[in-house]
Order: structure tokens, then C-alpha cells, then sequence
């Protein structure tokens, strides 16, 4: 079975992200990602036996603190990817570091050189756009405003089932 590790955005920083989402898919006639508003902890990997995974990630969280992050301005990745920028404090990162450490104990979870610590922490928008249409989707992002000040709060596995990412498992960090 396939799983990805993320953290799942929330409130209104989920609301206006949907919105956009749909907005700019529509508008400019490309797809939408498969996924709910977040930012990746563990890209995609293939495992029959995810409960290694959920014991550590249960019990990292039990002992672990939220912290806030802020999601404001826009980011892209070449021409292909438009997203919402997450601004981690530096406890989120923390966190993010040190769960990353407890992963990389599990002996068959294969980690890309594009994977782990010291990351760009987004929220995609839309990903493998065509090159001609990045431009018009960056200068109509461009104009929306946005500062949401929201928790690095849970660690989810998500499944990928039926041909779309469903929530597998949500871990809740100490409030």
C-alpha cells in the first residue's frame, strides 16, 4: 500500500487554500492535486506493514509540542509548481527535525535526496503545470493577500485509495 506523511493545514488557511485551488483549476484548465491543504513530512512510500509507523508517530506526538507556523505569499519551483508558502517558527522546525529523526530509525523507509531536513516547508496550489501556462497562474496568485497564523498541530499518514490521498491516520500534537 502506498502512504505519504504530512502535516494537514487547517481553519482558515484550508478554506482559502481550497478556494484558490478550485479557482485557479478552473480558470486556467489545469488539474487538481489529489490531495487536502498540507505540507509534506515523508513523501510517497510503499509499505504492507505501516504499524512501525504509527507507533512511533503516536508516540512522538504524545510528547510533543504544537507550534505555530505562519502561511503568507506565494512560492513556485521552476514553472511547474505554484504554492502557498508555510513559514515554520523555529520549534516547528524542530519538530519537524527531530520526527524526521525518529523516521529515518525505521531501517526500510528509503528517503530521496529531495526528502528530510532543511526543506521548503508550502502548500501546493497546482503542481505539473504546463511551462506556458505558469506565468498567467503566477500573476493572477500574485494578487491575493493572505497571513494566516496557524499550528504545525498533527502528523497524518494519508493512504492513497480509489485514485485520491484519504487520511489513513491523524496524530494530534500536545496542545
Amino acid at each position: 500500500m502506498r502512504y505519504l506523511i504530512v502535516c494537514l493545514i487547517k481553519g482558515e488557511a484550508l478554506v482559502f487554500h481550497e478556494k484558490l485551488v478550485e479557482d485557479v483549476c478552473s480558470k486556467f484548465q489545469v488539474k487538481r492535486q489529489r490531495l487536502p491543504a498540507h505540507f509534506t513530512i515523508k513523501a510517497p512510500f510503499e509499505t504492507e506493514n505501516i504499524h512501525e509507523v504509527e507507533k512511533l508517530t503516536e508516540e512522538f506526538c504524545k510528547n510533543t509540542k504544537a507550534f505555530e507556523i505562519l502561511v503568507e505569499d506565494f512560492g513556485h519551483f521552476g514553472n511547474a509548481v505554484v504554492y502557498m508558502d508555510v513559514k515554520p517558527s523555529k520549534n516547528a522546525v524542530k519538530v519537524h527535525d527531530d520526527y524526521i529523526d525518529v523516521l529515518k530509525n525505521i531501517a526500510w523507509l528509503d528517503w530521496k535526496q529531495n526528502e528530510g531536513k532543511g526543506r521548503v516547508f508550502h502548500c501546493t496550489v497546482v503542481s505539473k503545470l504546463p511551462s506556458y501556462k505558469f506565468q498567467s497562474i503566477w500573476q493572477y496568485v500574485s494578487r491575493f493577500q493572505f497571513h494566516f497564523s496557524t499550528y504545525f498541530n498533527n502528523i497524518s499518514i494519508l493512504l492513497w485509495e480509489k485514485n485520491k490521498w484519504i487520511t489513513y491516520r491523524e496524530f494530534e500534537l500536545k496542545k
